[in-house]
Parts: C-alpha cells; structure tokens; sequence
C-alpha cells in the first residue's frame, strides 16, 4: 500500500478493471470518449484514476441520460456513465461483488457471475413440466424511487470498506444529463450501472 494515499487500491486492479470494461464495450458518456480513445493515453488515463480513488479525491461526473422504449409502453431512462467512471465502478464491483454474492438466492440469475438469462430458460423448461403455475411479480420504479439512505444501510451490512462505501455514496447521488445539457437528480438511481451498485441486486 502506498502510504502516501488514503486508500489502499491496488492499481493492478484499477487495470484489471479496465480490461473487463473494454471486453463489455458499450456507449461513451458525456464526455464523448470511447473506449478507444481512452486506450490512446491507457498508462496516463489509468494513472489519473488510481491516483483520484485511492487519494479519496475522485468524483463521479454527471451520467447520461438516454430513454428507451419499454414494451409495456412509456419509455425508461438509462444512465451511460462515461468510461473513465465505468471502470471506476468496476474496480468496486472487483472487492463489493464477493462479498454479497454468497447472500444471493440460487435461482437469482440476473447479471450473476456464471449465471446467464439463457440458464434461467434453461430451468424454467424444466419446472414447466412440474407446475401448472407461474407467479411473476415486479416493484414499480424500484430505480427511480429507491431510498438512498436504505439502500446505503444495506450496503453497510455487507462492507466496512470505507472506500466501497464513500464511491457507492456518490455515485447515488451523481446527476443525469439531458440531451439538451440539462442537469436532474431527485431520487432513485440510474439503470445501467455495473451490476451490485443497483438496489435490485443487494440484499436489504
């Protein structure tokens, strides 16, 4: 550990970190960097971020705010956080994710280590053949009402880590930004985070 910094985060996890986010891909956030582009300077840009986490002095920027359709009508905002903070959100995934993980229930597959939405299919088949029922249930606008302080407490219950807890914090109250450059944030928190920073996949 660096004794000059207030966190000890390694930064060979800040680049094993990267290496996950460039392998899902995905859009780039406010600021308009790509994947791509970020690995043009990758020694630099990665440098900058060990440097900010681990110093405690990093600050999630606004997210991008995207709708999309749903099929029961109506439209759903995403939140496309840019590059730099993706991997910054998967470097706590890399410590958060264990630690909750064994809480889980076995037949909970979304967005899992090892499970998939094809293995849910896969044993839904095989019920089929058992039960003549199906009971589906859902939380409406569980993201966009979700109270920060429960969800903060659930957080506790499962990490002392004060560097897990301070960027889970922040991240939930970063803000959306419209298309038009708009800043909003009244509650909730986005849709497309990493996995395990959404309320949806913490056990309360």
């Amino acid at each position: 550990m660096d004794k000059t910094k207030s966190f000890g985060i390694p930064q060979e996890v800040v680049k094993l970190a990267y290496e996950k986010v460039k392998t899902n891909n995905g859009s780039a956030g406010i600021d308009g960097q790509t994947i791509e582009v970020f690995g043009e300077k990758l020694k630099d840009n990665l440098y900058k971020l060990w440097n900010r986490m681990s110093s405690g002095s990093y600050f999630p920027p606004p997210v991008k705010a995207v709708e999309i359709p749903k099929k029961s009508g109506g439209t759903r905002m995403l939140g496309i956080p840019t590059v730099t903070d993706r991997i910054a959100q998967m470097v706590v995934k890399i410590y958060f994710e264990p630690m909750v993980e064994p809480y889980f229930c076995q037949d909970s597959y979304g967005y899992r280590p090892g499970k998939s939405a094809l293995d849910a299919i896969a044993i839904t088949r095989q019920r089929c053949w058992k039960y003549d029922w199906v009971l589906e249930y859902d939380i409406k606008a569980l993201f966009d009402t979700i109270d920060h302080e429960l969800l903060m407490r659930a957080v506790k219950q499962h990490t002392d880590c004060k560097w897990v807890i301070l960027y889970i914090k922040r991240w939930l109250t970063s803000p959306f930004q419209t298309a038009d450059g708009k800043m909003e944030r009244k509650a909730g928190t986005p849709q497309g985070r990493p996995p395990n920073l959404s309320p949806k996949f913490i056990k309360m």
